[in-house]
């Protein structure tokens, strides 16, 4: 009897990642962290990156207000972004065990966006490398009906692993958490993007 061999599946399209740069402070570290992650993730062959820094985004930062039409734009320019993001990355700095302010208001205006897809993180800080924050994270996400990715990227004592051209001294064991956290977002954001379509999330 002859057999058929299984026909093999098809390559899935690469993930669209939106990387969310989520301080806005003069002189913050956060640059060279977005930019080290992004020259990573560039290398990995199942995600498309693209950089949404909330210091340019400029959203207006009361819920209650009615927004102007300038304010109406530049949100919907975020929001058009982040809709058609199929997983993030966070990128976050620790303020007083807790993440920045500008971050929660980027994820306080925007609902659906974010609902049945996967957030990752990526944290520096101190001495808790930014951690605080992202478990403060996860509980803000969950209640936005998203999926986070359980392994991190934490830099402890950021500025000093990297040089003044923003490489990192030591990359092995920073790069080898990068290619963890990216290979989990697209193995969850590949799964979530084919199962959005059903309900309660879609359909």
């Amino acid at each position: 009897m002859t057999t058929t061999p299984a026909s093999s599946a098809s390559t899935p399209a690469p993930l669209k990642v939106a990387v969310i740069l989520g301080s806005n402070r003069t002189g913050r570290f956060g640059p060279v962290v977005a930019d080290w992650f992004l020259e990573r993730a560039g290398r990995h062959p199942g995600v498309e990156t693209e950089l949404i820094d909330v210091a340019t985004a400029d959203l207006p930062t009361a819920l209650s207000w009615t927004p102007t039409p300038e304010e109406t734009a530049r949100l919907q320019a975020v929001s058009t972004r982040l809709a058609a993001a199929d997983g993030f990355v966070v990128i976050t700095p620790e303020y007083n065990h807790s993440f920045p302010a500008p971050l929660k208001n980027l994820i306080d205006w925007h609902r659906e966006e974010w609902q049945a897809k996967p957030v990752a993180f990526v944290s520096y800080g101190g001495v808790s490398g930014g951690l605080r924050a992202v478990e403060q994270l996860r509980q803000v996400f969950a209640e936005q009906h998203t999926v986070t990715v359980r392994d991190t990227v934490s830099f402890h004592d950021a500025g000093t692993h990297f040089d003044d051209e923003g490489r990192h001294r030591d990359p092995a064991g920073a790069e080898a958490a990068a290619k963890t956290l990216l290979d989990q977002l697209v193995w969850w954001g590949t799964a979530l993007r084919d199962a959005r379509t059903l309900r309660p999330y879609g359909g």
